[in-house]
């Protein structure tokens, strides 16, 4: 069947606007490319999905991984459907905090009955799918048991710790969180303070909380839900520090959920966002744990005290490698709801005119509500094509480990550090920019925007707070600069210090390379030969290093965002379908674009480009803007979310916003009679009157 659109004579005139109505013509050779087109949907979305020059289908595979990929989450989607039990009852803004935890638990408890009737609960995909759909995205109690304190297992005990621990933890038997950061220290490790010290004459660990800074704060699952914990403690053999090592500690009682003795925990109380995880406390007062209760695939410590040190002094940064590399792909997913949620909406929406005297517009027709919303847009593929590459890199650095190689540890740890700073923080305000230009309708939780921002905006604070992850980062460019001004052979990644700079006669992603070569390549430079300047004057490096941050900061931003966009690049130029790969394209160029006008200054400096050139680049972002804007609506479509996992009023696949925003307002709590706040405080007060 094809589809055309009457002329404007022929449509049907409505209170606002005109409507254009579709035709449909009997034609057995041709098909929308928009596979969501429906009948009875919002007439101006439809009339959207109809401008689509490429298959949803196809760019849904790119976005997901590859056909089987996308086929799975579909797979697993048609399962949840069958089983409502597993449904929200009620939205979760208009529940407490208690009852939001009562809820989730309740959805994980039928979830754990019936999960091996349709997933494999080991498969990272089929996980995260049901996580979204079922879950959504304020957490779950088992968020942390998932994401760190099974990885942890499988990656730093040995075989027979594995045996021990490893199934009853994948089957819920036993539920765990990682307690690693403390009230007075998070991203600074070294001064943890919790202590487990070596009792050979009992062949234990007496585990200690010394201080009250000492105790253990933020760990998700900790509050009320966990059974376990991976705890990171001072290693304490002979009144010898050995430095931070991981524990697995029964806090509570696994029939009772009684605390053990000489055990203190607890919920922490409520946050910004991410209330359906309980963060807790945890403190220990002298509390025993067996000696083979320490993990033990990398450092050992025999019955009678003796230590063995791992092959690498950071083969425990897995969990924390696997865990940013995990976080860096929910950002984008995050991002990608947000931007569904935002442009099916820009084109329901309809708001003030262009030229006065003529009818309304969908708000996505302004030029500053595209530059708003279609660099978030463009930022979505940029960041899960990082994401994918750098779990695949932390995939192959936990096996080399395994094998005694760490070659690329030090790499990775810098990489990751770069990538969870930039891809938080960049998500994050992308996700509030979508939110803001939905207008008030984008400030109520029916959007669900208010919910992904804070989700978001927490990760730029949790697993290291990114400002510390940055000057990580910088530690590492500080070396690797030192290499290129000797001369010495340089890693791929930093191999572009040591280079000069080139004269590009490429294609133009070549072009605009280049010139994210330059800007990483002179902030990095700049900021180590200042720092080598204050040390020739007899400053120490360390605060030579400490007088520059700032510098070098966003020498490492820089850094990031090459890596960023060689990756998108080079996933763009491996799309083989023509209509996508166009589509890909022009987004590519959109991301390249925008993030170097956001760094423009750098462009001009030393007279590397003229105002012109610069001025050339930020027309290119209008002219991209121009070409995404007929695809838009069906770009954000082949990120493949149904309405379960948007949750959002705004995001509705069907675009039938304004009824379903007064039927989601009915649900409210406040909506019942006889509320005790007007029975008891002002009806007594009006009633005097």
């Amino acid at each position: 069947m094809i589809y055309r659109s009457l002329s404007p004579l022929s449509c049907r005139k409505t209170k606002q606007h005109t409507l254009f109505r579709f035709q449909c013509i009997q034609e057995t050779r041709k098909m929308p490319l928009n596979k969501l087109i429906q009948d009875g949907d919002n007439q101006d979305l439809t009339n959207e999905r109809f401008k689509s020059t490429f298959d949803t289908d196809a760019l849904a595979a790119v976005f997901h991984s590859g056909e089987d990929s996308l086929k799975r989450i579909r797979e697993v989607r048609d399962e949840i459907t069958k089983r409502g039990h597993l449904f929200d009852s009620l939205p979760a803004a208009h529940r407490t905090r208690a009852e939001k935890m009562e809820d989730v638990s309740r959805k994980l408890k039928n979830l754990m009955e019936n999960v091996n009737e349709f997933a494999d609960f080991t498969n990272n995909l089929d996980m995260l799918t049901i996580i979204r759909d079922v879950m959504g995205v304020e957490g779950f109690p088992l968020a942390l048991h998932n994401l760190m304190f099974v990885p942890t297992i499988q990656n730093q005990a040995d075989d027979e710790q594995t045996e021990w621990w490893l199934m009853d933890a994948i089957q819920g038997k036993i539920i765990g969180t990682y307690a690693q950061t403390e009230l007075g220290h998070g991203t600074n490790l070294s001064a943890i303070e919790t202590t487990a010290t070596y009792d050979k004459s009992t062949e234990e660990f007496i585990i200690h909380t010394p201080t009250t800074t000492a105790t253990k704060w933020w760990p998700g699952g900790l509050g009320t839900s966990c059974t376990h914990v991976i705890l990171v403690a001072n290693l304490i053999i002979d009144n010898k520090n050995y430095g931070l090592h991981p524990f697995f500690v029964p806090i509570r009682d696994r029939n009772s959920y009684s605390q053990m003795s000489g055990v203190r925990v607890g919920d922490i109380g409520t946050k910004m966002g991410v209330n359906c995880v309980d963060n807790g406390f945890l403190a220990f007062d002298n509390y025993r744990i067996p000696r083979r209760n320490m993990l033990m695939k990398h450092s050992k410590v025999s019955k009678e005290g003796v230590y063995t040190a791992p092959s690498h002094p950071k083969v425990g940064y897995t969990t924390m490698l696997y865990m940013r590399s995990e976080m860096i792909m929910h950002q984008s997913y995050y991002l990608a709801m947000a931007m569904v949620i935002a442009i099916r909406y820009s084109a329901v929406r309809r708001q003030g005119e262009i030229k006065p005297g003529t009818q309304e517009v969908q708000i996505l027709d302004y030029q500053t509500q595209q530059y708003r919303l279609f660099p978030g847009l463009a930022r979505c593929f940029a960041f899960v094509t990082a994401a994918n590459t750098v779990r695949q890199m932390t995939e192959s650095c936990i096996q080399e480990l395994s094998h005694g190689k760490s070659d690329v540890l030090a790499d990775l740890h810098a990489l990751s550090c770069g990538l969870k700073a930039v891809v938080t923080h960049q998500s994050s305000t992308s996700i509030d920019q979508a939110r803001q230009g939905c207008g008030g309708h984008g400030y109520s939780d029916a959007s669900y925007l208010p919910t992904l921002y804070t989700c978001s905006v927490g990760a730029c604070t949790y697993e290291g707070e990114n400002m510390v992850m940055l000057l990580q980062l910088s530690k590492y460019l500080m070396k690797a600069a030192a290499k290129a001004e000797e001369g010495a052979v340089m890693a791929p990644l930093v191999a572009y210090l040591a280079s000069s700079e080139p004269v590009v006669i490429g294609d133009k992603f070549e072009k605009l390379l280049s010139h994210f070569e330059h800007i990483a390549r002179h902030r990095v430079m700049q900021a180590y030969r200042q720092m080598i300047e204050e040390e020739k004057q007899g400053i120490e490096r360390d605060y030579a290093f400490a007088n520059h941050s700032v510098d070098w900061t966003k020498a490492a931003r820089a850094h990031t965002k090459l890596f960023i966009a060689r990756g998108f690049v080079k996933k763009v130029q491996e799309v083989s379908h023509q209509e996508v790969h166009a589509v890909l394209t022009t987004l590519a160029e959109l991301y390249l674009s925008y993030e170097l006008i956001e760094m423009s200054s750098d462009l001009t400096a030393n007279g590397y480009l003229s105002e012109s050139q610069v001025q050339e680049i930020r027309h290119q972002i209008y002219d991209c803007m121009r070409k995404i804007r007929p695809n838009a609506v069906s770009i954000v479509d082949s990120f493949d979310f149904c309405d379960r996992e948007l949750r959002s009023v705004l995001g509705r696949r069907d675009g039938h916003v304004y009824e379903n925003l007064y039927k989601w307002a009915q649900m409210s709590p406040l909506n019942r009679k006889n509320l005790p706040h007007v029975e008891k405080y002002l009806k007594p007060m009006t009633s005097k009157l």
